[in-house]
């Protein structure tokens, strides 16, 4: 193709062309039916714009616009980017990776590594776009870009031939580049039937761009070399309203991802069997084989690119979330939509409200014309001299149109109540309204606050931000493999708590702290958990610091062990003094229990000697029988002076024994101690 030669489209590319367009403007047609006027409205509503259409009366003269969606709006999305990006990270990889080639994969080389080119991509600027278009319309959209940029380094060269000296310059280093564009809902397109980005036919983004750009584009090699013209009347299209729209130098684009024919990309032999499976007058011919591809459409007439799905995972580069949850629909629910009705109340009160007070204070009169002096322009200002041909009490006459009404301004305000309810947010004065002041009331409506903005992020991170990572990453892997090594990466979302829940939990923390005192042991966790979740710029040093005094030392765990060690020798001496008295209680006891044993048989013994010795002459039998009878009473009182010391020496034994327990107990102390618990 010669350099002067435009592009000549085939008869695919004509029928792959009508295919796209004709689909895109039937979507089109259904979203600007449903959904367009709710858009512009919205728009208007959240940058306090007045127009015609937005009337609430054909009286009405006012055009003030009320900012309290506007608060709303902007309450929530700072708390949901604060929730995200407050704490710094906002993903993590869990790090199950295996090795490769039996080198180690370290995760935190690559999570430091995306986190790197995502804030030189700017990431958080765009997402923090998306939600914001997410709160006003009720879904914020993105597509992803990749790009191959030149980056210049700083460098020194030495240079030829001359010693010691160096060359200071830059280095032109290339560099792939992966970026999300924000889209607003009014340039996106998508099938109707679907519920979700893969689940449609297509979607399609369309919107103006600089001529400059689709040249560039074509002298690049990227887009076909057509013989485009400027184009833009259509002024719906562009990302905000304005009075005037610019119409020079535009390109209306047409970026189509989805499924189309594969027979108008490549008209391939192997495409007649699957395509004569149905009649050619079939609907289901031209749905019979589909490709993931990629269109391009200028000017709703030229072809700039077609191509099967470059990406190595064959994924859409288009991502969607909805901000409020609506059931089987791919549009969301926004802050603006859920404050409409109450917003148009409070703009319809104060609106009222300042009519009135054009009718009541503003200076009115009636007056005599054919008493006025001829070609009299009438007008009443301070110190203005008025003219009349007779008395001017006679002539002039001030009135008013009855009185204004100063309960406009308090239903206005309980309209706003309304709102802030409905939307779940607070006040300007940071309380919540309608809530309880106590203690319990205020938890609770906080309580319910965070639950609302926890339901949006959910929505977020598991349809966009996750998502929106993994597939950075694929394309990092894809076109920049030496960085990024091709693994599966599970991705995990950190972000949990906005400023709200943070503060929430801040007084949780502070009320447990002062429930329990300076003294408990949790204080060391009670504090960390209260640096953790302020907003101080110093706070990961002020964490390191009390961990740091959390830490033992070594000094005092060397004390420690000193005195554990004369508490046990002085344990074992006490150990050593009770086992002596103990062995010589034992000896004791055994040698009284011997002579309790044997005295029975001593006294016996001397009773019997005595009744024979010393016996009177002639009266011997009746002596011995009453000597028989005074011994038998006394062996019977030694007996029983026996049994009773047999049971103080079985006390006493007992008592041994609860010493032999408490000597066991003393050993296992001992050894407690040696072991240093």
């Amino acid at each position: 193709m010669e350099a002067n030669e435009f592009y000549e489209p085939t008869e695919g590319d004509k029928e792959l062309l009508a295919f796209v367009t004709d689909h895109c403007d039937r979507w089109r047609d259904w979203r600007d039916t449903n959904f367009l006027p709710s858009y512009l409205e919205y728009e208007r509503i959240f940058r306090g714009q007045w127009a015609a259409e937005d009337k609430m009366r054909e009286s009405e003269r006012s055009k003030l616009v009320t900012p309290a969606t506007q608060q709303a709006v902007e309450t929530r999305h700072a708390e949901i980017m604060e929730a995200i990006f407050g704490q710094g990270e906002f993903f993590d990889i869990e790090d199950d990776l295996q090795d490769i080639n039996k080198n180690p994969i370290d995760v935190e080389v690559i999570k430091a590594q995306l986190m790197e080119d995502f804030k030189q991509d700017k990431i958080r600027k765009s997402i923090d776009q998306i939600e914001l278009m997410a709160e006003i319309y009720g879904t914020g959209i993105g597509e992803i870009v990749v790009k191959m940029e030149k980056t210049f380094v700083p460098a020194t060269q030495a240079i030829p031939g001359q010693m010691g000296q160096a060359a200071i310059g830059v280095i032109e280093k290339p560099r792939i580049a992966v970026k999300i564009v924000p889209v607003n809902p009014k340039n996106f397109l998508f099938d109707p039937n679907g519920t979700s980005v893969d689940d449609c036919m297509g979607v399609a983004i369309e919107k103006y761009v600089s001529i400059h750009k689709v040249v560039e584009g074509m002298e690049r090699g990227i887009y076909r070399k057509v013989n485009i013209q400027p184009a833009g009347e259509d002024t719906d299209l562009e990302p905000t309203q304005e009075i005037s729209q610019y119409e020079s130098d535009k390109v209306r684009l047409l970026t189509y991802y989805g499924l189309v024919p594969r027979e108008y990309l490549k008209n391939l032999e192997e495409n007649k069997e699957v395509a004569d499976l149905f009649p050619d007058d079939s609907v289901a011919d031209e749905y019979s084989d589909l490709v993931e591809a990629i269109v391009v459409i200028a000017n709703e007439g030229y072809l700039l690119k077609a191509e099967e799905n470059p990406y190595m995972m064959k994924d859409r580069p288009v991502l969607s979330y909805q901000d409020d949850t609506v059931p089987n629909r791919l549009l969301g629910r926004g802050t603006v939509e859920k404050a409409y009705n109450m917003q148009k109340a409070i703009d319809a009160e104060v609106r009222s409200h300042l009519d009135s007070l054009a009718l009541t204070t503003a200076p009115m009169m009636a007056m005599d014309a054919t008493r006025l002096p001829r070609g009299a322009k009438f007008e009443v200002k301070p110190g203005k001299a008025i003219l009349t041909n007779g008395n001017p009490n006679e002539i002039l006459f001030p009135f008013k149109f009855g009185n204004t009404d100063g309960a406009n301004l308090a239903t206005a305000k309980d309209f706003e109540r309304m709102l802030l309810q409905s939307t779940g947010t607070l006040d300007s004065q940071g309380m919540v309204s309608q809530a309880a002041r106590d203690a319990g009331g205020m938890s609770m409506a906080v309580a319910t606050i965070i639950k609302k903005y926890k339901r949006t992020l959910v929505n977020f991170q598991e349809d966009f931000l996750i998502p929106f990572i993994q597939k950075a990453a694929f394309r990092y892997m894809q076109f920049d493999p030496e960085r990024y090594p091709s693994v599966d990466m599970k991705f995990i979302p950190t972000a949990t708590l906005g400023i709200i829940a943070r503060e929430y939990e801040q007084q949780q923390f502070i009320g447990l702290l002062q429930t329990l005192g300076p003294n408990t042991p949790v204080l060391p966790l009670l504090l960390k958990g209260i640096l953790s979740n302020s907003s101080l710029t110093n706070r990961y040093e002020l964490i390191a610091a009390l961990e740091q005094m959390a830490a033992p030392n070594p000094e005092a765990q060397q004390m420690q062990q000193m005195q554990q060690q004369l508490a046990l020798q002085a344990a074992q001496a006490q150990i050593a003094v009770q086992t002596t008295q103990a062995e010589q209680n034992r000896a004791e006891a055994t040698k009284l229990m011997t002579e309790a044993q044997l005295m029975p048989q001593e006294v016996q013994a001397k009773v019997i000697a005595s009744t024979t010795k010393n016996l009177p002459a002639g009266a011997e039998s009746q002596e011995f029988d009453k000597r028989v009878k005074i011994a038998e009473l006394m062996l019977k009182e030694a007996d029983i002076k026996n049994k009773s010391k047999i049971v103080e020496l079985q006390m006493a034994e007992k008592q041994n024994k609860v010493s032999g327990m408490e000597q066991d107990f003393l050993d296992e102390l001992t050894k407690e101690l040696g072991n240093g618990r």
